[in-house]
């Protein structure tokens, strides 16, 4: 049977996923009775719940008597690590751009990442089919950014069809007969060349680890694709770092094909084909598979490095241990531990006092999706404010600089400007307008003028305005930025919020909390109206006396308080706070500096 591997890459909400449902479907890959969920590739629960794909997933189709193995990646920046590593295992890619907005961070990201492996990516304008949609300008826009990243002539050359991923039809024509995806499955099987693994089935057996995960019976499995000979169940291998240093020997228990949405047991996988292998206990990604008799690891695709730093430690507020169960801090390294080993772009060190854990990554939603997967595991955690990590380029200190593209009605513009050049110290790179009394924004900022940045945007732009970002490169640093200009109102008491407390304190600020919470001392229960940090007594009953009267009781209407997700959490807190993450509550507080913490903070005041 002829093999095609390909990944589908796009900027977030492009349209990936649905677009796979529509393949899965139309190659007959479900029963005609099968229920099946939309979105089906997205099976994490935080993907459902928040429609991103946060972890590459592989599935198969045949269509006329060819399989073709297909990628269903990431479209967030801050998931570009499952990126880099799954464009290793194809031969071709097919790059989604909605055909309103055109291309996006993320696909000049995973664009510039295809074309520097050499492969010939399929254009395809999806969402041709909505009010606002011009695809003839996509096209152009996507060619310009082929030329702009350096493309060569096969590259620019490139095949493109018009599809909406909803309504599952593609065609090479923009007035086709929008009837089915069999122009797109076409286009594969004749763009996308076979894998050139497919020549070396008489080789020794050679594949390189590209995902890992877990099983409940089969333990510890690899997935990638075998780039030389064949394996049968049974065999012995063995698994070499990529410097060439044996890590183990074991014996292949079981091999995996991907068919449909489920894998199915195969007894021999060849060259070329996409499998998943189980039997080891200490290999791990980018790590080769290969036949006792080799000495060569396979070359591994280099990842970008981490560029925030977030710091993990204990709860070990007043109310620590009530909700989760896993608290102590070799749990929660373990646990770090493991993710590290999963997913290449985070790294964990530990910090001297051995309670808490440096973990380093993409941006603030890596981070937010990792803590939210180990709060709903039972973990209880204290969160640091974001730090972005410098280098050191010939003795200048350098910093991590973000593209920000903003779409935003042409109204706000000028606030928008204002905040990311002046506050920010970006710098503008284009303006231009975007249809429909929009304009579009792009900006060079520093990674650390963003970190609680998105608030106030949708502050400015009342909440109309999109914002995306992207890893752009290292400049030297642009000095001080502005942090949070609101002080705190923090609590002097513990105990229980009382509803009359919290409406004499409104004329203060914003409270983060409502009527009957639990409080403790040092919790941060809302935001000042001034500058300046404030201690208040949420607690604080009303006297009682022996005179009742209806003209003389005021009512106690509260305003609703702010209830910020994880996210907006960690983005909110200043360097001497923290926060507080459990499985059923987020809540902010203070921490304790350190001397030389308390020598930076009164030489920065």
């Amino acid at each position: 049977m002829e093999l095609r591997n390909i990944a589908i890459i796009a900027h977030v909400d492009h349209g990936k996923t649905t677009l796979v449902d529509e393949l899965l479907k139309q190659s007959g890959a479900f029963r005609d009775n099968q229920a099946v969920s939309e979105r089906a590739m997205d099976s994490n629960d935080i993907e459902r719940e928040r429609g991103i794909t946060i972890l590459a997933k592989c599935t198969s189709v045949e269509w006329n008597g060819t399989r073709i193995n297909i990628v269903d990646t990431p479209g967030h920046a801050d998931f570009g690590g499952e990126v880099e590593r799954i464009l290793s295992m194809v031969d071709g890619v097919c790059l989604l751009v909605d055909a309103a907005e055109g291309p996006m961070p993320q696909t000049k990201f995973v664009l510039t990442k295809a074309l520097a492996l050499g492969l010939r990516p399929i254009v395809v304008l999806n969402k041709v089919d909505k009010p606002d949609a011009e695809p003839d300008r996509a096209l152009n826009e996507v060619f310009d950014l082929f030329a702009n990243l350096g493309a060569d002539d096969d590259q620019l050359d490139f095949p493109h069809v018009y599809a909406s991923g909803r309504s599952g039809w593609a065609d090479a024509e923009l007035d086709g007969p929008r009837k089915d995806l069999s122009a797109l499955f076409d286009l594969i099987v004749r763009h996308v060349p076979a894998p050139a693994q497919i020549a070396r089935q008489d080789e020794p057996f050679a594949m390189l680890a590209t995902t890992l995960s877990a099983d409940p019976y089969l333990g510890r499995i690899l997935t990638g694709r075998v780039e030389s000979g064949r394996i049968a169940t049974g065999t012995s291998l063995k698994a070499m770092s990529r410097n060439g240093d044996r890590i183990e020997q074991f014996r292949v228990t079981k091999i995996l094909a991907f068919r449909g949405l489920s894998q199915t047991q195969i007894d021999e996988a060849v060259a070329g084909d996409i499998v998943t292998l189980a039997g080891m206990t200490k290999a791990t990604v980018a790590d080769t598979l290969c036949a006792l008799d080799l000495d060569t690891a396979l070359p591994a695709q280099p990842i970008d490095p981490p560029t925030i730093t977030v710091t993990f430690g204990i709860n070990d507020s007043p109310l620590a241990g009530r909700d989760g169960s896993k608290v102590q801090s070799r749990v929660i390294r373990d646990r770090l531990m493991k993710e590290a080993e999963q997913n290449v772009a985070i790294k964990i060190a530990d910090t001297p006092g051995g309670e808490a854990f440096e973990v380093s990554g993409r941006g603030e939603l890596q981070m937010g999706v990792l803590i939210e997967n180990m709060r709903r595991e039972g973990f209880e955690l204290s969160i640091s404010r974001p730090r972005v990590i410098m280098q050191e380029v010939d003795g200048v200190r350098n910093e991590p600089i973000e593209e920000v593209i903003v779409d935003v009605d042409d109204e706000y513009s000028g606030a928008v400007i204002d905040k990311l050049t002046g506050e920010r110290k970006g710098d503008l790179v284009e303006m231009k307008p975007a249809g429909v009394g929009k304009t579009r924004i792009i900006a060079h900022v520093p990674s650390r003028g963003l970190i609680g940045y998105q608030g106030q945007f949708l502050t400015d732009t009342r909440g109309t305005g999109v914002l995306n970002r992207i890893f752009h490169g290292w400049a030297p640093h642009k000095g001080p930025i502005q942090g949070r200009r609101q002080g705190v109102l923090i609590s002097t008491e513990a105990g229980v919020s009382v509803a009359y407390a919290l409406w004499n304190l409104e004329d203060r600020g914003r409270m983060f909390i409502g009527p009957q919470e639990q409080v403790y001392t040092g919790m941060l229960i809302g935001e000042h109206s001034r500058d300046n940090d404030l201690e208040v007594n949420p607690l604080k009953g009303k006297k009682l006396t022996n005179v009742r009267a209806s003209g003389t009781d005021e009512a106690v209407r509260l305003t609703p308080h702010i209830k910020m997700s994880l996210e907006e959490a960690i983005a909110y807190i200043d360097d001497d706070e923290l926060v507080e993450v459990t499985p059923k509550v987020i809540r902010l507080r203070k921490r304790e500096l350190d001397p030389n913490e308390r020598k930076r903070a009164s030489r920065k005041e």
